[in-house]
C-alpha cells in the first residue's frame, strides 16, 4: 500500500501546516475556517490540493 514516511511525509506535513496558517489568517468567515482545516487535516493530500487550487488565503503582509 501507499505509506508515508521520512521525506515525503515530512513535505505533507509542512505543507499542510502552510496550508492551515493560511486559512486561519484568512479573512473567511469561522465556519468555513473550521471546514477547511478539518478538511487538510483528515485528507492531508487531497485536502491541500484542494485548498491550493479553491481555498482561502492569507491576506499578503506589507512592510
Amino acid at each position: 500500500m501507499f505509506e508515508l514516511s521520512g521525506f515525503g511525509g515530512l513535505l505533507i506535513l509542512a505543507l499542510d501546516l502552510w496550508a492551515i496558517i493560511s486559512v486561519i489568517g484568512s479573512s473567511a468567515t469561522t465556519g468555513k475556517k473550521v471546514i477547511w482545516t478539518l478538511l487538510i487535516l483528515f485528507l492531508p493530500i487531497i485536502g491541500f490540493i484542494l485548498w491550493f487550487f479553491m481555498g482561502p488565503r492569507a491576506e499578503a503582509r506589507r512592510i
